[in-house]
């Protein structure tokens, strides 16, 4: 039988929390987030005090720890009250303990949201927006199935920036139905006229269990999708935006800082319906995934408990998740954050990493875990080598004497 080896280090693990809003008003026909339409009313009272109650029942495993980082995400946070927005924070910060300059984001859908409700948000403790622009062309927003237009979208931005927000996140993708070229750029030039602190930008994407799934849309051709890519990169490079991640473009000193704990496997703890956490345990030298039941009604059910599912990382998945989440920071990751946020040695991966080299898509630098240009482009290929079912990372795992304590 083997022994489960794990050596977490001491140097401290960032620790942020993710609070779930499961509502919105319309179901998108590309979203594959645990979103639900409301028939009526929503339960905002009721779900304020389960979501308090959930973080109070998780406490335990956050002891000790501080949240350098807070993030209402949905569906459509932006549809609750500032008030209820405040008393989530205000039991955050009288249970937890949280970092002096601690950054707090909430999502914001532009149909929902007017001057001074962004006022409210920013008086309950919110310091920074990202607003689901998605785009700025009417035709597009319908094909989306936005509920908001161009004027609502621009409107909601300038918006924003009055009621004081300096730090904020415009949401815009590409790609999307009917779109040429010359929309696409459009669309970002004006984004980018706003001059915002960061930038999401990225391609839309066909996901299983969608509406865009079940009856796909036209989409651009590869060789319109490779010039909008190209093009708009140059745009934003010349707006003055670094790119830092695969679809993440920021000013100086405003990288969202919860992505960056992700993409560098930092621990999360995620409250409401159907979040996720994952959260390391030195004592036990373990790492946990844990996951919150999906429909509202279930989580507001006092019959029932909150939490879904709970596993054990194993080693092959946690050499996996590393990777996949490292991987899409442009600039990468030093190399010895593997073993730092693993617990793992790196004979864990050096086989996959050789193979990464050799077919170029890996800066051949032992210092850094790194995707070169090409590794960019063929980004799939490359995380696809550390798989948990690959034998090269299996058999290695197994030769480390590395293996799921549950078997």
């Amino acid at each position: 039988m083997f022994e489960y080896k794990i050596n977490i280090m001491h140097k401290p693990i960032p620790l942020s929390l993710y609070i779930h809003i499961p509502w919105c008003v319309r179901k998108c026909p590309y979203c594959d987030f645990n979103s639900h339409e409301f028939r009526n009313e929503i339960p905002e009272e009721l779900y304020v005090a389960a979501l308090i109650k959930d973080l109070q029942e998780h406490l335990p495993i956050i002891q000790g720890r501080s949240l350098k980082s807070i993030f209402f995400g949905g569906g459509t946070p932006s549809l609750f009250s500032p008030s209820a927005i405040e008393k989530v924070l205000t039991a955050v910060r009288r249970d937890c303990e949280v970092n002096a300059d601690i950054e707090i984001t909430l999502e914001a859908n532009p149909g929902t949201v007017d001057e001074s409700r962004f006022v409210g948000f920013r008086q309950a403790g919110v310091n920074r927006l990202s607003l689901g622009v998605q785009s700025l062309q009417d035709d597009k927003l319908k094909a989306l199935g936005r509920i908001h237009g161009r004027e609502q979208a621009l409107s909601a931005i300038d918006q924003a920036m009055r009621s004081g927000f300096k730090n904020f996140n415009l949401d815009l993708m590409h790609g999307l139905p009917g779109q040429n070229k010359e929309d696409a750029l459009s669309d970002l030039g004006d984004a980018l006229s706003f001059n915002p602190p960061h930038l999401s930008w990225y391609q839309l994407t066909i996901e299983p269990h969608t509406f865009f799934h079940h009856q796909p849309p036209l989409l651009p051709e590869e060789e319109v999708l490779w010039d909008i890519q190209k093009e708009g990169a140059s745009l934003i490079e010349h707006a003055g935006l670094r790119q830092y991640e695969v679809s993440a473009y920021t000013q100086p000193l405003h990288e969202c800082k919860q992505n960056k704990n992700y993409w560098e496997f930092g621990d999360y703890l995620g409250i409401g319906a159907g979040a996720h956490s994952k959260i390391t345990n030195r004592e036990q030298k373990i790492i946990t995934r844990h996951w919150q039941v999906n429909h509202p009604k279930d989580y507001l059910d006092p019959k029932r408990s909150f939490t879904a599912q709970r596993v054990i990382l194993a080693a092959p998945d946690i050499c996996f998740e590393f990777m996949l989440n490292a991987l899409r920071l442009i600039q990468g990751v030093p190399a010895d954050l593997f073993r730092e946020r693993t617990g793992l040695t790196f004979a864990a991966i050096e086989p996959a990493l050789t193979i990464a080299k050799e077919k170029k898509l890996l800066i051949d630098d032992p210092l850094i875990l790194c995707a070169t240009e090409k590794g960019r482009l063929f980004l799939n290929d490359l995380v696809a080598l550390f798989l948990p079912n690959t034998k090269i990372v299996r058999n290695i795992c197994q030769q480390n004497d590395m293996k799921d304590p549950q078997q």
